[in-house]
């Protein structure tokens, strides 16, 4: 939070290392090293005025940057909703002032629970899983039976260096849970859809 607080939306040059599906990190750019690289969020809202999801679910919303980047493709839609999730209460405080302060708040529902306890009523269009990486999994298994087969999953932090979320995503893709596509960004993206949804 406090490298979010200096840099006060300045862009900074990102600084994860290089990994071999992306050699070259510096050509990406970031608000902070928890938050998804901008290049990333302008793409996370071009998917949602691509797809026109009913429903984004996405978990560990920090600051609420990702969460505002998919509120503002919400709103360009004209329909929709994200709900997203942060535990940490201190870091829910400065994202619902983030969230209050953007005039967003109608696209937005930010709760201060858990994702693996978070109950989400109907259809998931999108879920973004972005929260402490050892619990992607979990979520993934969790929200799976909701979400729509034609929907999509993403899955962020997934280099090659960080290996965890890289390693689930192939694991739920062996087990034919999910067919995925690994995106060479710095951290890693993961695009995945269920299994059934290729029928």
């Amino acid at each position: 939070m406090l490298q979010a607080e200096r840099a006060a939306g300045a862009l900074l040059p990102e600084y994860h290392r290089a990994t071999p599906e992306c050699p070259h990190p510096e050509r990406w750019s970031m608000y902070d090293s928890m938050t998804a690289e901008a290049e990333v969020l302008e793409f996370l809202r071009t998917l949602i005025t691509t797809v026109k999801p009913e429903l984004v679910v996405e978990t560990g919303a920090f600051l609420g940057v990702s969460t505002l980047w998919i509120a503002e493709g919400l709103k360009r839609n004209g329909f929709g909703k994200i709900t997203s999730c942060e535990l940490d209460p201190v870091v829910f405080a400065k994202a619902q002032e983030k969230v209050a302060a953007s005039g967003l708040s109608e696209w937005v529902e930010l709760r201060n629970e858990s994702s693996l306890e978070m109950k989400i009523d109907g259809r998931i269009d999108i879920l973004f899983s972005d929260s402490d990486m050892p619990i992607r999994e979990p979520e993934v298994r969790r929200f799976l039976p909701q979400v729509n087969p034609q929907g999509l999953i993403l899955l962020h932090d997934a280099s090659s260096h960080l290996k965890v979320v890289r390693e689930a995503a192939l694991r739920l893709e062996a087990e034919g849970l999910l067919s995925v596509v690994l995106l060479p960004t710095p951290r890693g993206l993961v695009i995945a859809q269920k299994r059934q949804g290729r029928r």
